[in-house]
């Protein structure tokens, strides 16, 4: 019997788990491993497939008889902030974000944590330690970047960088069609900022100086209050049987 060549991914599925988005729901993945040379083209063909990327990992939704998680991707050339994203820009016209490589700070654990313990206490995530943080950020062969994000400072128009405690982070994947936002997490203490809206809102602008048609929101679940969010970001392209298709409207959202 023939082997496979170590370049070629092998794909695993998951033993059911309970579904953290919808009651009374259980969930399977399939994943496969992000290593090597060929890690960053793989993980652009399969996020453009649906999948989403954790350290070395790439998984998707392999669920028995439900669909319910869609893959979401802004057009950025298309979107048009709205009156309530233009708000959002201007109450944080004075913070500014900076891509750094990936590289986990303890300032970045420790606003991790904060963030964790006021937003996701019961989440799968809340027991991650300063050692499980940092294999988030730092066990990755893909191109991935830390975006911080600080307060602009009197000295920061000749420096180019913020000033002051990090108020927000995401961690971002660069892929050959867009901006693939892993992960992100904000000071829950400044909630009148809408921070997370402001960092997708930064993502679309950086896509767009990039030459970038798309930013990677992951899974929309609809009648999800944790999916809610993303569907205020039109359009947008959802993965359907019949490849991405484009979404103007969310009804019941």
């Amino acid at each position: 019997m023939s082997e496979l060549p170590r370049s070629t991914p092998q794909f695993y599925l998951t033993a059911p788990t309970a579904c953290p988005y919808l009651p009374n729901k259980y969930e399977r993945k399939v994943f496969t491993h992000l290593v090597g040379d060929k890690a960053s083209p793989l993980n652009d063909i399969l996020t453009q497939g649906g999948f989403r990327r954790s350290q070395n990992i790439a998984y998707r939704p392999a669920c028995d008889r439900c669909r319910a998680c869609v893959s979401v991707r802004i057009m950025v050339d298309a979107f048009e902030p709205s009156r309530s994203h233009r708000r959002v820009l201007n109450r944080n016209k004075d913070i500014l974000g900076q891509a750094f490589q990936p590289r986990p700070t303890a300032e970045q654990y420790s606003l991790f944590r904060d963030y964790l313990d006021a937003r996701h206490a019961e989440g799968g995530m809340a027991d991650m330690s300063v050692l499980d943080y940092a294999m988030m950020v730092e066990d990755t062969y893909v191109d991935t970047e830390v975006v911080e994000y600080r307060r602009i400072g009197p000295d920061t128009f000749i420096t180019g960088r913020g000033e002051g405690p990090v108020l927000a982070v995401a961690l971002t994947d660069r892929l050959s069609d867009g901006l693939s936002m892993v992960y992100s997490f904000y000071d829950p203490e400044l909630a009148e900022r809408s921070l997370g809206t402001f960092m997708i809102l930064d993502h679309i602008e950086r896509a767009r100086r990039l030459g970038l048609p798309y930013v990677y929101l992951g899974y929309w679940v609809k009648g999800s209050p944790k999916m809610g969010y993303k569907s205020k970001f039109l359009p947008q392209e959802h993965l359907m049987p019949e490849g991405w298709t484009r979404v103007d409207t969310l009804d019941g959202e």
